[in-house]
C-alpha cells in the first residue's frame, strides 16, 4: 500500500515539474503572435520585436550553467520554488508594462529565472525516477511537453491575443506558477549535494561568452553574417568560451566539470539538441510568417495550425517512444526521429500561396510532430543518465543551454538564408502585385530546407556518436537523500 502511494506521488511530482517546464518553454514562442499587437500599443520600432524574443534567449542561455550549479549547491526543490516565484513576478511586470523598456526588462527577468527553474525541474525528474522503466516513461512525458511547448506557445499566444489582449501572453504564466507552487510540497526535500564555492572566474567567462555569442547570433538576423556587430560578438563569445574551458580544466571546483561533457551519450545528446532545436525554432518562426502573411490566417488560426505538431509529439513520445527506448536505446530512436521529422518538413516544401491546409499542410505537420516526439524525450534522458549526483543539475543545465543556443543559431541561420532566397526572387522576377507574396513563400521554403539539413546532420551525429543499447544509470551513483 505504501509503495503504491509512493509511486502515485512520484507521478504527481512529474505533473508539477512538467507544468513548470511548460511555462519556461512556451514563453520562447508565446510572444511571437502577440508582438504586432504589443508594438501597435506601445509604439516601438521593428527591431524591438526582435529583441523581445532574443532578450529572453540571451538571459536564459547565458545563465543556465550557473542555475544548474546553484541547483546542486543549494537544493533542487528550493531553486525550483525561487524560479517559479521569480518567473511569475517577471511575467506580471511584463503584463502591466506600458513601455517597451519595461517589457524588455520583464523578458530579461523571465529568462534569468527560467535559467534557475529549468535545470532544477529536469534534475528533479532525473532523481525522482531511477528505475529504468518508470524513468523512460517519465522522460517521455517530460520530453513531449518540452518539445511541444513551442507549438503550445504559438497556439496560446494566438488565443490570448485574439480574444483578450497581448498583455495576457505575459499574465498567463502567473496562474501556471501558482498551480505548480501549490504542489511543490509533494516533492521530497533533497539535501544539497555540492556545497563547494561557486567558480567565479568560470561563471564570469561563461556568462560573458554566452551573452556575446547569443547577441552576435541575434544580430545576424538583422545585420547579416558579415556585419561587425555579428562577427565581433561571435568571435569574442567563442574566445571567452575557450578561456572558460581552460579555466574549468584547472579549477578545483569547476562550474562545468569536464567529466560532464566527456561522456559519449551526453555529448551526442547536447549536439543533437542544438541541431534539432535550431531547425525547430526556424520552422516555427517562418511557418508563422507564412500562415499569417501568405495564407492570411488570423492569430487564432495560426496557433491552431500547430496543433497537429503537438498531437504528433504526444503520440510518439508518450507511447511509441517509451516502448522503443526500452528495447533499442537513444541511438536508434533519435536517429529515426530526426529522419522522420525531416521527411515531414520535406512534405511541406510543396506549399504555396494558395495551399489548402488539410491537403498540403496537415500531413507534413503530423509527420513532423511524430519525428520530434521520438527525439526529445530520449535526448533529455541521455543528457542526465549516468551523471554523478553532484553533477545532475549542471548536466540538466547543459542540455537546456545547448537547445537554447541551437535555437538562436537556427533563427539566425534560417533568417539569413531565407532573406537571401526572398531577395534573389525579387531581384530576378518581374514586378507584380503578387511578388511580395511569392517572396514570403520562397523564404518559408528556404527555412524548411535549412531545417531539413539540420535534421539530416542530427541523424548522422546520433548514429555515429551515441553508444549502442539502452541507457543505464551509473551503478556506483550514490542514492538520493529522501528516497
Amino acid at each position: 500500500m505504501a509503495a503504491a502511494k509512493s509511486s502515485s506521488r512520484r507521478w504527481w511530482v512529474l505533473g508539477i515539474l512538467t507544468l513548470s517546464q511548460l511555462m519556461v518553454v512556451l514563453d520562447v514562442t508565446i510572444v511571437n503572435i502577440a508582438l504586432p499587437a504589443a508594438q501597435a500599443e506601445l509604439g516601438f520600432a521593428d527591431e524591438g520585436r526582435h529583441w523581445l524574443v532574443t532578450g529572453y534567449a540571451l538571459a536564459f542561455g547565458s545563465l543556465l550553467l550557473i542555475g544548474g550549479r546553484l541547483s546542486d549547491a543549494l537544493g533542487r526543490r528550493r531553486m525550483l520554488v525561487i524560479g517559479l516565484i521569480g518567473f511569475a513576478a517577471a511575467s506580471a511586470i511584463g503584463g502591466f508594462a506600458q513601455s517597451f523598456e519595461v517589457l524588455l526588462a520583464a523578458r530579461l527577468l523571465q529568462g534569468a529565472f527560467g535559467a534557475v527553474l529549468a535545470p532544477a525541474a529536469l534534475s528533479l525528474v532525473s532523481t525522482t525516477f531511477e528505475d529504468r522503466v518508470s524513468r523512460i516513461r517519465a522522460f517521455s512525458i517530460f520530453g513531449a511537453v518540452s518539445s511541444a511547448g513551442g507549438a503550445v506557445g504559438l497556439l496560446l499566444g494566438g488565443l490570448l491575443t485574439q480574444y483578450l489582449s497581448w498583455h495576457w501572453s505575459m499574465f498567463v504564466n502567473v496562474p501556471i506558477a501558482v498551480v505548480a507552487l501549490a504542489g511543490v510540497g509533494l516533492i521530497t526535500q533533497q539535501a544539497a549535494v555540492d556545497r563547494t564555492k561557486l567558480d567565479l572566474p568560470g561563471a564570469a567567462t561563461s556568462v560573458a561568452g554566452m551573452v556575446a555569442l547569443v547577441f552576435g547570433l541575434g544580430n545576424a538576423e538583422q545585420g547579416g553574417w558579415l556585419d561587425i556587430w555579428t562577427l565581433g560578438p561571435i568571435g569574442i563569445g567563442l574566445a571567452l568560451l575557450f578561456v572558460f574551458v581552460l579555466i574549468e580544466r584547472r579549477a578545483p571546483h569547476p562550474l562545468l566539470p569536464l567529466r560532464v561533457v566527456l561522456d559519449r551519450n551526453r555529448s551526442a545528446a547536447n549536439i543533437v539538441g542544438l541541431l534539432v532545436n535550431g531547425g525547430l525554432f526556424g520552422v516555427f518562426l517562418f511557418a508563422t510568417f507564412y500562415l499569417t502573411e501568405a495564407l492570411g490566417y488570423s492569430p487564432l488560426q495560426t496557433g491552431l495550425s500547430f496543433v497537429p505538431v503537438v498531437l504528433g509529439i504526444i503520440v510518439t513520445s508518450s507511447l511509441a517512444g517509451s516502448q522503443l527506448a526500452a528495447r533499442l536505446g537513444p541511438r536508434s530512436v533519435i536517429t529515426v526521429g530526426a529522419v522522420v521529422a525531416g521527411v515531414g518538413l520535406l512534405m511541406l516544401t510543396e506549399a504555396g500561396s494558395d495551399s489548402d491546409f488539410v491537403v498540403n499542410i496537415l500531413p507534413g505537420m503530423i509527420v513532423y510532430g511524430l519525428g520530434l516526439g521520438l527525439v526529445f524525450g530520449r535526448l533529455q534522458e541521455a543528457a542526465t543518465a549516468r551523471a554523478e549526483r553532484r553533477d545532475i543539475g549542471v548536466a540538466s543545465a547543459l542540455i537546456n543551454a545547448s537547445q537554447e543556443v541551437g535555437g538562436a543559431i537556427g533563427i539566425a541561420l534560417t533568417s539569413s538564408l531565407a532573406a537571401g532566397a526572398a531577395a534573389a526572387l525579387i531581384a530576378t522576377a518581374p514586378a507584380s502585385e503578387g511578388l511580395a507574396l511569392a517572396a514570403t513563400v520562397e523564404s518559408y521554403r528556404a527555412a524548411l530546407w535549412v531545417a531539413i539539413g539540420l535534421y539530416a546532420l542530427a541523424a548522422a551525429v546520433s548514429l555515429v556518436v551515441f553508444r549502442r543499447g539502452v541507457v543505464e544509470l551509473d551503478p556506483d551513483a550514490e542514492p538520493v537523500p529522501g528516497h
